[in-house]
């Protein structure tokens, strides 16, 4: 019952404090990026609202509301606000106005971001960028990011966060659905730094799921699925700090992690599916390539690695509210692994 009340206190705080929140509204079929981003005249596009969100210099939450539509990026989109200002406990929320435990949710309401953007980053070598985390306690929610079908743009990354001095980055009941012939992703999410966490998402058919390497700390991935990594599922750099894996189900990859060439870590691995995956665990090599590995350093606890997986793909009847989610005759279907927190509103 404490456990309930204190939950309850919780959730109660959280709601009040997002209610004082600078909210700016998109709605990419009838807003103009002339209007002033409120609900009644939103804005058109995610760079309007980005950059008043940039100008924004209160101390209150900076919400951004997607409202359902293509979002096309042409450049990178830069999540930041006014750094002059300390903002102890507020955050930076980027999310759907639809969310998918709603009961008015359908996948029509999700709002899809396409990037056909050139190279926009030189940060290590030349890629496209999406988002970019410039800013503590970022949240992404509810969004369906698909790759990048700029021809000329090799890499692309929907969520980055290329500095270390940022904590705070929770991604979650978002799709990343990559095609590697026409719109491929290199990366669904690479980011550095502390504090981030990865829940309730779908990677289908992305080349790479998570690539986590500088000063990762305070770290996890929760009740999501990873299908179709033709690299990898995870690259996880030097290991210093435990993490928390839990939930997940990760087949059909190439490899399932990847690791520093010479490092034994003691990753800890729970309750989740890693099946029918070419290789379990690997290392990257320093002079450049991928090799597999089964001398590992690690704890599992509750983790099949046999297992018969099944989502529900797309057919002649269109998106339906489950698609690549766990098919009713997958096994792991008990598991409440998807974009859908209350499962039971999700299955239906």
């Amino acid at each position: 019952m404490m456990k309930r009340i204190i939950a309850i206190g919780i959730l109660f705080l959280l709601c009040a404090h997002l209610s004082r929140a600078q909210v700016f509204v998109v709605d990419p079929l009838k807003g103009g990026d002339g209007a002033s981003g409120s609900v009644a005249a939103p804005f058109k596009s995610l760079k309007k609202a980005a950059a008043a969100a940039a100008e924004y210099d209160g101390a209150d939450t900076v919400r951004i509301r997607l409202l359902p539509g293509l979002y096309t990026l042409e450049d990178k989109i830069v999540l930041t606000r006014q750094q002059s200002v300390r903002h102890p406990g507020s955050v930076y929320l980027v999310e759907a106005s639809v969310l998918p435990d709603d009961p008015l949710w359908t996948p029509a309401k999700m709002p899809v971001i396409q990037s056909v953007s050139p190279n926009n980053s030189m940060i290590q070598f030349p890629h496209a960028s999406g988002f970019i985390a410039a800013t503590d306690r970022v949240i992404i929610k509810g969004l369906k990011f698909l790759g990048n079908a700029n021809p000329e743009t090799r890499y692309y990354y929907p969520v980055t966060r290329e500095d270390t001095i940022y904590s705070g980055l929770d991604i979650t009941q978002c799709y990343f659905i990559g095609e590697r012939n026409s719109a491929p992703i290199q990366g669904a999410v690479w980011a550095h730094g502390a504090g981030i966490n990865v829940s309730h998402c779908i990677f289908y058919g992305c080349k790479n799921a998570l690539l986590m390497f500088k000063a990762i700390r305070d770290f996890s991935v929760t009740h999501s699925i990873i299908v179709g990594a033709y690299e990898a599922a995870v690259w996880f750099g030097p290991f210093t700090a435990p993490f928390v894996f839990r939930g997940n189900i990760v087949s059909g990859c190439n490899f399932f992690w990847l690791r520093p060439e010479g490092s034994d870590p003691a990753y800890v691995f729970n309750h989740s599916i890693i099946a029918n995956n070419k290789h379990y665990a690997g290392v990257y090599l320093n002079k450049g390539g991928l090799a597999a590995t089964d001398k590992n350093n690690f704890e599992e606890h509750d983790i099949r690695k046999t297992a018969t997986v099944t989502l529900n793909e797309v057919g002649l009847d269109g998106l339906q509210k489950g698609y690549l989610h766990l098919s009713p005759i997958s096994e792991g279907y008990e598991m409440p692994a998807g974009i859908f927190i209350d499962r039971v509103k999700g299955r239906k």
